[in-house]
């Protein structure tokens, strides 16, 4: 795994965990908050808000970045049934704490023994996602851009 600063001449993106963890993967941005509870498929992993920006999208195994949840405690509900399942994102990055999402991961770690990493950064940190195709998070809080093969050549 190859590091680099998240954006270009700085240094890592430093938040704070929440549930600290480690994960890797293709970052998938919103500036829109997302409600788990009829948003998030637990069984697929699909974005099913038919008017959230990301419809259609697959979470499993990717770096979420929301700046939120919404709705109700219900997200945890969903959150916990989609860890279960194997079809959660890697880890969650967000703009400030997200209290359902920790509950969800802090509950899944003592249920299942797994929790994806929740990482809360500030609005710059969360907003300088967007230039970000694929982090990394460590068990620090701190995400880093992971280079692809394409851009090592």
């Amino acid at each position: 795994m190859s590091y680099e600063p998240a954006v270009p001449g700085s240094g890592p993106l430093i938040g704070r965990a929440l549930v600290a963890g480690v994960a890797e993967g293709a970052v998938l941005y919103s500036s829109e908050p997302l409600s788990f509870w009829g948003g998030y498929d637990a069984e697929t992993g699909e974005i099913i808000d038919r008017r959230h920006p990301l419809f259609g999208q697959i979470g499993t195994r990717r770096i979420l970045a929301i700046p939120a949840t919404r709705g109700s405690s219900t997200t945890t509900a969903v959150l916990l049934e989609a860890i279960r399942r194997g079809t959660a994102p890697a880890a969650f990055l967000t703009r400030g704490p997200d209290t359902f999402l920790a509950l969800a991961a802090i509950v899944a770690d003592q249920l299942y023994d797994r929790a994806p990493p929740v990482i809360a950064l500030s609005p710059e940190d969360y907003d300088a996602l967007r230039r970000i195709p694929r982090a990394g998070v460590d068990a620090t809080g701190a995400v880093r851009l992971l280079q692809t093969a394409d851009q090592r050549r």
